[in-house]
């Protein structure tokens, strides 16, 4: 098809701001954020990292140190939120955002945000989970979680629960969802924002908070 490898390249050379949190709880009117990172890609190149550990001014409950290692010890010197908010969105500028279950990150930068008066920029969103749901035939998987997904496309970086490593194996499982999506002959970036619309709801089981697969 004539063009058809230009509107393919227009995916190809989006950057893309892959973001994970972790937070001391699911309910961002409740819970706040002890970890930040990101990863900036186009196409296979990773242009680069951001990473900090986030101090939530409440105590971290005992399952979630359990769970990701993050203790009020750990982030005892590290910056607040107030701080952290602008570094991050300056390194996300222009970008497309994109999590595993969108609606859990975004919904916490948007609360952070609006606690910390900082203007929280009209990023588009990709969530990957939108995008299994979208590309995976029912069945494929017995869970969509982040691990499960990153186990199936052979991700170099095994999620833990920890912020880096989870966006890292997000990146992972976006590249191997725009393969899939170009397979199927779906090539514009429009049709990558469409499959991976965020639901409006976050899912609580595709980012559990609780001992197992992350």
């Amino acid at each position: 098809m004539p063009g058809s490898r230009a509107i393919r390249d227009e995916v190809e050379r989006q950057v893309f701001t892959v973001v994970d949190l972790e937070t001391t709880g699911l309910d961002p009117r409740e819970a706040r954020i002890t970890e930040i990172a990101a990863v900036r890609v186009r196409g296979a190149d990773r242009l680069g990292e951001f990473a900090t550990l986030v101090a939530p001014g409440v105590p971290i409950p005992e399952f979630i140190t359990d769970l990701t290692g993050i203790s009020d010890d750990l982030v005892a010197d590290a910056p607040p939120l107030r701080l952290v908010l602008p570094a991050f969105t300056h390194f996300a500028e222009d970008a497309i955002l994109v999590a595993h279950n969108a609606p859990f990150d975004v919904g916490f930068l948007r609360t952070a945000s609006i606690a910390c008066d900082h203007a929280w920029p009209d990023f588009r969103v990709v969530d990957t989970l939108a995008l299994a749901r979208a590309l995976l035939p029912a069945g494929t998987l017995p869970n969509l979680r982040l691990g499960t997904l990153a186990r199936y496309f052979e991700a170099p970086t095994d999620p833990t629960h920890r912020a880096l490593a989870d966006a890292r194996a997000t990146a992972h499982v976006l590249g191997a969802f725009i393969d899939r999506m170009h397979a199927s002959g779906r090539h514009e970036l429009a049709d990558l924002l469409a499959l991976g619309r965020p639901r409006h709801r976050a899912s609580a089981s595709a980012k559990p908070l609780r001992s197992g697969d992350p």
